[in-house]
This record gives C-alpha cells, structure tokens and sequence, in this order.
C-alpha cells in the first residue's frame, strides 16, 4: 500500500511541476506571483526524497510530504498543505481505502488547513476547492453510492468549487488586498488544490 502511495505523490508532484508556469500567472494577477514556483520547488524536493527512500506505511510517507512542503515551500501554500498532509498522516489507514477513510481523510485536512490559515469556504482559497469535494463524499455516502460513482462525484465536485472562485471575492491572503478587483481570477490554491484531488482521483479509480 506504500509502495502504491508513493508512486501517486511522484504521479502528483509531476502534475504540480508540469503546471508551475500556470499556477504562476494565475498567481500573478491577483498575488505575489509565486505559487507555481513555490509549490514546484517543494515537490521538486519531495520527488527526490520519495525515489531515494522506501516506506513501511503509508502514514510515514505523509508525514514526509508534509514535512517536505512545510521546509521547502515558501509563502503560505508549504505550510497549509504540510499541515493538511500531517493531518491525514495521523489517521490514514494501511488497507484499502474505504468511501468513510476518504471522508475522515478529508475532514481531517480541512481542519488541519483552516487551523493553520483560519480560513472558511467563500472566501476564495483552497477551502473552496476542498471543502466541496468533502461534502461530495459525504452526500455519496448518504446515498448509498459506490466509491467509483463517489470518486467521480467528487472529482466533479472540486472542478466546481475551484471554478467558483472567479466570481469570488478574496477576503483572506495577499489577494484580499484588491478588494473587489480579486472578483474575475480564478483562485491559484484552489487550482493547485483540484490538480491534486485530480490526480490522486484519477489514479485510484479501478
């Protein structure tokens, strides 16, 4: 099960380093312009660390991200998904994942990210992207769904949130600073945040 989770962060840190120049313009309108970079050089660094090492579980290998991102990603982004990812480490189980591991997974990073940022949904973050695809699994939940049907859900989920944005007003981070001159970008933390749902989503389908 490690072994397989390790090749989903090199699968997701490829993602986050192949969209560097993009999560950069998104960041440039309406921040400092550096989210791309900074995310990029932390999964840089998370790339070499995870081929040089082998993990008995996949709580370790968490734990490793997040420390990871937290010492090498700059700006607020490294240590809002550090958290999020040491969060998940201290309740992630070692055998297949079940549709309730991924909600407990997933309320575990929320809590972890607003926490540390003392953030909410709507305003403009990468809450607004995860925050959906949470509750996506807990209404597949309540409805009896199976994982493939939840996981696509929530995938669909988070594509919503993310784009949501656009139309939001940013009231936290450097973009709250524009005011309403935020509303028409698309939130760069919330896109960098869908890449990953994607990508570990994506892979995990059977």
């Amino acid at each position: 099960m490690a072994r397989k989770a390790k090749e989903l962060f090199i699968k997701t840190a490829d993602i986050i380093i192949e969209n560097k120049n993009y999560l950069t313009e998104l960041d440039a309108a309406i921040g400092d312009g550096d989210h791309g970079v900074n995310l990029a050089r932390g999964f840089n660094k998370l790339k070499e660390k995870l081929k040089a090492e082998s993990f008995e579980s996949r709580s370790e290998l968490f734990k490793l991200t997040a420390m990871t991102l937290i010492s090498n990603v700059g700006g607020a982004s490294g240590p809002l998904y550090g958290t999020a990812f040491l969060n998940i480490s201290k309740v992630i189980s070692e055998n297949e994942l079940s549709l309730d591991d991924l909600i407990d997974i997933s309320e575990e990073a929320i809590a972890g990210i607003q926490k540390r940022g003392k953030a909410e949904a709507g305003e403009k973050t990468m809450l607004d992207t995860i925050i959906p695809a949470a509750e996506s699994l807990k209404n597949s939940r309540a409805n009896n769904l199976d994982l493939n049907t939840a996981l696509n859900n929530c995938l669909q989920a988070a594509a919503e949130g993310m784009e949501n944005t656009i139309e939001m007003q940013a009231t936290k981070g450097r973009a709250s600073y524009l005011g309403e001159r935020s509303i028409g970008h698309q939130d760069p933390g919330a896109t960098s945040a869908y890449l990953m749902i994607k990508t570990f989503i994506e892979n995990s389908l059977k």
